[in-house]
């Protein structure tokens, strides 16, 4: 062993390193087809992987259909199982380059606390999307407004860590599942009517019954509004320049803003066609004669 050694340390260094260099050469084209190989079985695993999960999403969500299941649930389990067999299809190529699944899990394992301590954020939306699934204060299709920041909306989606709402004007406002369970909202749509309150002043010197005939027939000739319950005209308030009458009847939440715009239109027309004014708001002044 110590001659071996003793021919090496002869040896020049030129030597040592041109073998070295013959060495890596002959071995270089089995590695990279050995590389190759990794990288094409991995493509193809992907592929797979990706059609595979498709196909799965597809099977749950007819099933969950099927089941009568609410939208938003489809929706929030389609996100989670999405997020989980993509981890698992990237574990499993991860293992195809020579990384341990096990050793992979483990290190997960051993860093859980600092990474619950970085996606603690992600940890509250998940569990808000959960609870909102589970108390449904609110489902897709509903309208809601949230008190926290003033965001309103109707409810699009309901997905593993978000909320997506769709305003009237066609923008879409993403809010945390984590802040929808923790603050305080107004659903509008929850109920199946709505009611409907609208306030016109009409002159002093305007007949007050008349303008009640006219106003309770306006009501009675409004489709939208529901006569299976209340409806009537009364006085509101003895206002500063004008007699204050109230409308009060009830809506389908579907037909509330189409109801509630045409009634408004109608009421001035109809006050008009029966001679009944409509004042604004006006100041009386008296000048004090001065003796000369």
């Amino acid at each position: 062993m110590e001659r071996l050694k003793m021919c090496a340390a002869l040896l020049p260094e030129e030597e040592i390193d041109r073998g070295m260099i013959e060495k890596f050469f002959q071995e270089l084209p089995e590695k990279a087809w050995n590389l190759g190989m990794r990288i094409l079985l991995s493509a193809l695993v992907l592929f797979a992987g990706i059609q595979l999960i498709k196909v799965i999403r597809g099977l749950v969500k007819k099933s969950l259909a099927k089941g009568n299941a609410d939208k938003g649930v489809i929706q929030f389990i389609d996100s989670f199982l999405k997020a989980s067999l993509y981890a698992v299809l990237l574990i499993t190529i991860a293992s195809g380059f020579g990384l341990d699944a096990a050793s992979i899990l483990a290190l997960l394992g051993s860093a859980g606390v600092a990474i619950g301590l970085a996606i603690q954020g992600s940890l509250s939306n998940f569990v808000g999307g959960v609870l909102i699934l589970l108390l449904k204060p609110f489902k897709v299709g509903d309208y809601i407004k949230e008190d926290t920041n003033g965001n309103e909306g109707t409810v699009a989606s309901i997905e593993l860590f978000y909320t997506k709402l769709t305003t009237p004007d066609n923008r879409m406002i993403v809010l945390p599942n984590g802040t929808l369970a923790n603050s305080s909202l107004t659903n509008v749509t929850a109920c199946e009517s709505r009611r409907l309150d609208i306030k016109v002043g009409i002159s002093y010197d305007a007949d007050i019954r008349r303008a009640k005939e006219v106003l309770q027939t306006v009501l009675e000739e409004e489709e939208a509004v529901l006569k299976e319950q209340d409806y009537f005209v009364y006085v509101d308030e003895l206002g500063e320049s004008s007699v204050n009458l109230g409308i009060r009847c009830w809506l389908a939440s579907d037909d509330y803003w189409m109801g509630k715009w045409r009634l408004t239109e109608n009421v001035k027309y109809a006050l008009d066609g029966a001679g009944i004014a409509i004042p604004y708001p006006q100041m009386d002044v008296h000048l004090a004669e001065t003796k000369k």
